[in-house]
């Protein structure tokens, strides 16, 4: 078996990566651009200077705060579609409406959920040294949280598992198999 895997023709072009901060959107999503051989886009990287300073400060974003941000990620999702060029996008998209900007009207557009249980996503908050979304926020987002419905199809994780089989799990749904 070859190390990049290979989706079906009908297979999405963009997965967005989503779920709270500290889940694993970059670890995973970095991994399985990689077992794809498609480009990554780091989510956090379209955040506006003012929404980063507002996260560092311990205060939450609020719908405002989210709109430009969305909107760059949905306008470089609609690039990456007209380009043909495969994409795994990380984006917290912790609401149904954040959800329909970047997906909506987007049939090669896939969603991941990534999930885990409350204390296992702190404690990887608590170990990060590089980032700027405080531990505090954690419980802002959990709260924000709409979980995907049927309807948007999202691939569900358990992130409780290694990133590599969490990665598994994707590309088996990716290719139909589950």
């Amino acid at each position: 078996m070859s190390a990049q895997m290979q989706v079906p023709a009908a297979a999405p072009i963009v997965v967005v990566m989503m779920g709270v901060s500290g889940v694993g959107k970059t670890t995973i999503g970095t991994l399985l651009a990689e077992r794809l051989g498609w480009g990554y886009a780091e989510g956090d990287s379209y955040h506006p200077p003012a929404n980063v300073e507002k996260m560092r400060a311990g205060t939450p974003l609020d719908d405002t705060d989210r709109e430009p941000w969305l909107a760059a990620i949905a306008a470089d999702i609609d690039r990456w579609r007209a380009a043909g060029q495969g994409m795994v996008v990380s984006c917290s998209a912790l609401k149904r409406r954040y959800r329909d900007i970047l997906i909506g009207g987007r049939p090669d557009v896939r969603l991941v959920r990534l999930a885990g249980n409350e204390a296992l996503i702190r404690a990887r908050i608590e170990k990060r040294t590089d980032h700027y979304m405080p531990p505090s926020l954690l419980t802002s987002q959990i709260a924000t949280l709409e979980p995907p419905v049927p309807e948007e199809d999202a691939i569900s994780v358990d992130v409780v598992r290694p990133p590599g089989d969490c990665v598994a799990h994707i590309l088996s749904a990716l290719q139909g198999d589950g």
